[in-house]
């Protein structure tokens, strides 16, 4: 991937994910033009959704653009709300069967009801192109990964585009979950940081934090990690997709550059945030990512990739 020319001393750089989002996507893009021109099929994604959340609807229907943008042909399977574990569960085998059919995903959360470990255990370990099988988390764990969980895989991208140089740095991860948290810590290991990992029962979260020259922050509470938390000079990864409905919060967030949100707020009702406080990054991290710009573009475009891998894979292009 071509890198960013970007200063190490540069205080309160900006770490936007389009472009890195956009070099992914051509590449991906470029890769499918050679197949088509071999006489090779392009890879196939089925998505499968369930109910009618209304972020649920935004984000397939914004994975299924990206397909059509770099060359992926798409399935998308609406389902009901009363779909039941089993009805599911026989979808995805079907899905598994077919041939043609390079990557399925699943999107989360589904309607309570249905099982989502179940289901995730269902799919096909070489369709996986979210990469929460149990046999893709463990390729990952022992550092033999095949596909790996989108997000962590997208600030790898992010880190290399902008030559931060992860190995030696102490890197903490704010948040241990499956989707995020745990694969990030399995990556920054790889590639040679020294990893702490934090959650809601770390005695003394800052304490924790403030070490990191390298912070990752994916809990889910808005504006929870402000200049307390934040090493000085410190690179900050916001992953964090909340939003905010006061003008107060609004304020309290983003301090003297509210107006804009402001105006987001006025005219949809609501602005999208992340977990730090955009304000204390701005003055005391060296290098930070926006939301919205940051982190979230960089999830579709690993999963365009990792559909194009999964179809390498299975077809041993």
């Amino acid at each position: 991937m071509i890198a960013a020319n970007l200063n190490s001393t540069t205080q309160s750089q900006l770490l936007e994910g389009a472009a890195v989002a956009n070099q992914i996507k051509q590449e991906v893009r470029a890769e499918i033009e050679r197949l088509l021109a071999a006489q090779k099929k392009a890879p196939c994604l089925a998505a499968v959704q369930v109910g009618d959340d209304p972020a649920s609807a935004v984000y397939v229907r914004n994975k299924i653009l990206a397909c059509a943008e770099v060359g992926i042909r798409s399935e998308h399977h609406a389902l009901p709300e009363s779909t039941t574990t089993s009805e599911l569960l026989e979808l995805v085998r079907s899905l598994n069967s077919r041939n043609e059919v390079d990557g399925i995903l699943t999107q989360l959360p589904l309607p309570k009801g249905v099982d989502e470990t179940v289901v995730i255990d269902e799919i096909d370990p070489q369709k996986d192109v979210d990469g929460f099988h149990p046999i893709n988390v463990g390729r990952l764990a022992l550092g033999r990964p095949q596909l790996t969980p989108c997000t962590p895989a997208g600030i790898i991208e992010l880190l290399d585009y902008y030559q931060v140089d992860i190995r030696g740095m102490n890197a903490c991860v704010v948040g241990r979950s499956q989707i995020v948290g745990r694969p990030m810590a399995q990556l920054l290991l790889q590639r040679d940081a020294t990893v702490t990992i934090c959650h809601s029962r770390t005695r003394d979260l800052a304490a924790e934090t403030r070490q990191a020259d390298l912070l990752i922050v994916a809990i889910g509470r808005a504006g929870m990690i402000g200049r307390e938390h934040i090493k000085p000079g410190a690179v900050v990864i916001d992953v964090g997709m909340n939003r905010l409905t006061g003008p107060d919060e609004v304020r309290a967030m983003f301090g003297s550059e509210a107006t804009k949100r402001l105006e987001v707020l006025a005219k949809k009702g609501s602005t999208l945030v992340g977990d730090v406080r955009p304000s204390d990054a701005m003055e005391v991290a060296g290098r930070f990512t926006p939301v919205p710009g940051g982190v979230g573009l960089l999830t579709v475009a690993m999963l365009m990739k990792n559909t194009l891998k999964a179809a390498r894979l299975r077809r041993e292009l």
